[in-house]
């Protein structure tokens, strides 16, 4: 599905022997406007090590490519000195990928442009069904209408489940909370729907919270982090992610860093597991609206019930018990985390967002009882900052072939 003409050649015969020389530059330049690291010419060439004229081939390059605008008269400060630098952005009108992702209460669509913006949405549907096929076709559809919509080049669609996904087969391990068989292959569902939909590229899947974390590591609260930490829950259940120089440790075969089975109470509450206690049953929305004395309702999602709940808890000393009955359990997991890890910092997403909000002198002044590190200086606790970032994290494995090589993933 293309609905743009394919991209133009950049530049006249000079500049294209810089670019050949520098051709080996295009996705490292790419990565660093698409992360905000390079905001002008002048900085993509000091990141490059590369000449002025070849980091101006390559961004003309780019641009040729319709993925990146080049300002050539950017306004000059006031009071500053010298001609200013080019300016490079991401281009508002350029390619998409396609980002899906379901959870308990329901799916959605979106098609994610460079620097992780969201280009459109499609409506959430709240109901899953227990057949993987049917959902992750339901979705595709809503996500080619998007695209027949905008009119957009589409790069490639990525998925986002909660589950444990296998590598190399893109098989959903545990989708506990979705009625759907353990081990179903999810990637390949997902790829077959896309192929039949007519959309371009090829079809990745991966955990969720993963996800969220590589989102926040390109363009949010993790950016600059070198070994980030990423604990979040959702709709239901406890997820975590390591991204470590810049790339998500997934393990031998994608399975790392399942967090939400970490003993937390020893006496808690039965998991899905087998064992007592984890992380996944003692501090999600379902174990807080518990704790909290109330039972759930159909209306909207366990996260936005608890949400709610936590923004009114001044008038409800049982809500105020609950709050800081999960931050200790959250924060006795967040401890084990950093004596094992030792991350440099841990964002924390979904409703472990919301208890940081609620006390963040407790959640972590528990850490820092608990980990050997944290009562030397601590671990910076920070809330994810972009929104749907599960979404955005599945359009990052879109982008990511072409963030490594721009040429051979958009051909004329």
């Amino acid at each position: 599905m293309n609905g743009k003409a394919g991209p133009r050649t950049a530049g006249d015969g000079s500049t294209r022997t810089r670019l050949d020389r520098g051709r080996g530059a295009l996705g490292p330049a790419l990565e660093l406007v698409h992360t905000g690291r390079a905001p002008t010419r002048a900085v993509l060439t000091a990141e490059l090590g590369v000449t002025r004229a070849t980091a101006g081939a390559v961004a003309a390059e780019l641009e040729a490519l319709g993925l990146i605008r080049v300002d050539a008269r950017p306004g000059a400060a006031a009071g500053s000195q010298g001609r200013p630098s080019h300016r490079l952005e991401v281009a508002d009108d350029g390619p998409v990928a396609l980002a899906a992702q379901v959870h308990a209460d329901g799916f959605r669509a979106a098609l994610v442009g460079l620097g992780g913006r969201i280009v459109a949405t499609a409506p959430g549907c709240e109901t899953v069904d227990a057949d993987p096929a049917k959902v992750l076709g339901s979705v595709v559809d809503a996500g080619a209408e998007l695209l027949r919509e905008t009119g957009r080049r589409c790069v490639g669609a990525g998925l986002a489940v909660p589950s444990a996904v296998a590598e190399p087969e893109g098989l959903a391990l545990n989708p506990l909370h979705l009625a759907w068989p353990a081990g179903s292959p999810v990637r390949e569902i997902f790829a077959e729907r896309v192929r039949a939909a007519g959309i371009e590229g090829p079809a990745f899947a991966a955990n969720d919270v993963n996800l969220a974390a590589l989102a926040e590591h390109r363009h949010g609260a993790g950016r600059g982090a070198r070994d980030l930490l990423c604990v979040a829950t959702g709709h239901r259940g406890v997820g975590g992610a390591l991204v470590l120089d810049g790339r998500l440790h997934t393990g031998s075969s994608g399975l790392a860093l399942e967090v939400g089975h970490l003993t937390v109470n020893p006496e808690g509450r039965p998991c899905h597991c087998g064992s007592r206690g984890c992380l996944d049953v003692e501090a999600d929305p379902l174990a807080f609206l518990t704790a909290a004395g109330r039972t759930p309702g159909p209306e909207v999602s366990l996260l936005q019930q608890s949400n709610e709940l936590i923004r009114d808890e001044s008038s409800d000393p049982a809500v105020r018990t609950a709050i800081e009955a999960l931050i200790d359990r959250l924060g006795l997991g967040l401890a084990g985390l950093v004596n094992i890890l030792n991350p440099d910092r841990i964002i924390l997403g979904g409703l472990h967002r919301a208890l940081l909000d609620a006390d963040p002198d407790r959640l972590r002044a528990v850490v820092a009882d608990r980990s050997l590190w944290g009562r030397s200086g601590g671990v910076p606790i920070l809330a994810c900052t972009l929104d749907h970032n599960s979404l955005v994290g599945a359009a990052e494995l879109a982008w990511q072939p072409v963030l490594d090589d721009p040429l051979k993933a958009l051909p004329v």
